[in-house]
């Protein structure tokens, strides 16, 4: 089950992505869904069409495939649909190459700046106790020095 999140990026995704799958007055086949579950082991994200002639709506059409192939569907506008399946063929392809998926590709600028002045103010603070604790210490052996001089005397 996707979460909304990965369902936004996908569908931002899916919108540069040729139309692959056409779906016409023959409906649902059996080559259409082997097809379908080709084009999802080369590509995890596929977009389809269905022509005017299909007597299913696009909603149909995405939900048998879906089903069919262990898909799931991300996008239904108009007469085109999105679907997704991850690729495990694909995962060892990037993995080989170095360009693993990563889960976390946006970075919010002012949240790392934030997150950056508050380490930078606990390095200054921490470098500022550490100072005053030597100095503590230091002070410390220098009296017990003194009181250890005038009970020698």
């Amino acid at each position: 089950m996707l979460t909304s999140k990965e369902r936004a990026e996908l569908r931002s995704q899916a919108t540069t992505l040729d139309t692959t799958l056409m779906v016409g007055k023959g409906g649902i086949t059996d080559a259409l869904i082997a097809e379908t579950d080709n084009q999802l082991t080369t590509r995890e994200l596929i977009k389809g069409k269905v022509l005017e002639g299909a007597m299913l709506s696009p909603r149909e059409v995405c939900d048998e495939l879906c089903q069919a192939t262990g898909a799931e569907g991300v996008a239904v506008i108009g007469t085109k649909f999105v679907i997704y399946r991850f690729s495990e063929k694909l995962q060892q392809q990037r993995n080989q190459t170095g360009r693993a998926k990563r889960k976390d590709t946006k970075v919010n600028p002012v949240r790392k700046g934030a997150q950056a002045r508050r380490q930078a103010a606990k390095a200054v603070r921490e470098q500022r106790n550490a100072y005053f604790r030597q100095q503590a210490i230091d002070k410390a052996i220098e009296k017990a020095r003194e009181r250890q001089l005038r009970s020698d005397d």
